[in-house]
């Protein structure tokens, strides 16, 4: 369970900050405010680019902590700047990469009790990571994707895919 939980969020994270690197590079070659990136939304009850970063990252961090059978600490909202946001995915790479991987041995198996609407759910870690955690990690990545592109910023597949992320 480390090696597959830590990889993808590691190397997602990667990417998504290889894509925060291109919209700022965007918005400085076409003289855009970065405000007008950092707070748009694909549609008025959707949140902004800001927010879809900011759970993308605490999706992976929140995901990593509970399989490792921690609590999560949280982060805070506080992000206003692409170089901001950055350091927010870097924080959320450290962290997952600060349990050993000793802390994830029977991860599948363990019982992981979220709240969901108020109410507490309980479900096997494998069940977590493969139906909750990880999807709404990709909803949160793909919505932020989607943004910078409908945004003219020139991304591909090969970005969201992190094929050439660190």
């Amino acid at each position: 369970m480390s090696a597959i939980n830590i990889s993808v969020y590691d190397r997602f994270l990667a990417g998504l900050s290889s894509l925060l690197d291109k919209a700022e590079a965007h918005c400085a070659a076409k003289n855009i405010k970065p405000e007008a990136i950092l707070q748009f939304r694909l549609f008025p009850d959707m949140f902004p680019f800001v927010k879809q970063v900011q759970l993308a990252c605490d999706f992976a961090a929140r995901g990593a902590a509970r399989l490792a059978g921690h609590e999560p600490k949280g982060f805070p909202d506080t992000e206003t700047s692409f170089g901001e946001l950055k350091a927010r995915v870097q924080a959320a790479r450290d962290y997952i990469h600060s349990f050993p991987a000793s802390a994830y041995e029977e991860a599948d198996d363990r019982l992981i009790t979220i709240k969901m609407r108020g109410n507490d759910i309980t479900m096997k870690g494998s069940e977590f990571y493969c139906i909750y955690s990880l999807p709404q990690f990709y909803f949160h990545l793909t919505t932020a994707y989607n943004i910078l592109r409908h945004n003219g910023i020139e991304i591909g597949k090969a970005d969201f895919m992190a094929a050439n992320a660190g």
